[in-house]
């Protein structure tokens, strides 16, 4: 009966202190992996709205510093600087940047797409585990009704 009991313990301890922790670990990369798709989406969208709707360049607001603003104007839009990663800028055409964001969208949809995997089958194993403590508890049950 105590042998059960351990085991049973032993079951709640896997659940809680390993199995949960490593769903959380995958739910806070797959909450990563959304935020980075998110802002190469708006890259995407944002460059082929210059591309289309301001060929000529346009104006905006800088901040210099302070929250102080100043006007300035871009007007040759056919070179931009994109981060592609480490902080390492790299100058492309407005269409190689649209590619880019293109391919770093599908890179990391893929890349969410298998911690979503690992989340299903990690859930799966938490399953088990509770199955597996429900058939201890009532063999247990067993046990003590028939002493």
């Amino acid at each position: 009966m105590e042998a059960h009991q351990a085991k049973i313990a032993q079951i709640e301890d896997l659940i809680n202190n390993v199995l949960k922790e490593e769903l959380r670990q995958m739910e806070l990369w797959l909450g990563h992996y959304n935020e980075e798709i998110m802002e190469y989406v708006q890259l995407k969208n944002t460059l082929q709205a210059f591309d289309e709707h301001m060929p000529g360049g346009y104006k905006t607001q800088l901040n210099i510093g302070s929250n102080i603003f100043m006007q300035a104007r871009v007007k040759q839009m056919d070179k931009i600087l994109v981060n592609v990663g480490k902080e390492l800028y790299m100058e492309m055409s407005m269409k190689e940047a649209i590619r880019f964001s293109e391919v770093r969208i599908k890179i990391l949809n893929k890349q969410a797409e298998v911690v979503r995997e690992e989340r299903v089958k990690k859930r799966t194993e938490i399953k088990m585990a509770l199955i597996a403590i429900s058939e201890r508890e009532k063999l247990l049950q067993q046990q003590i009704a028939g002493n």
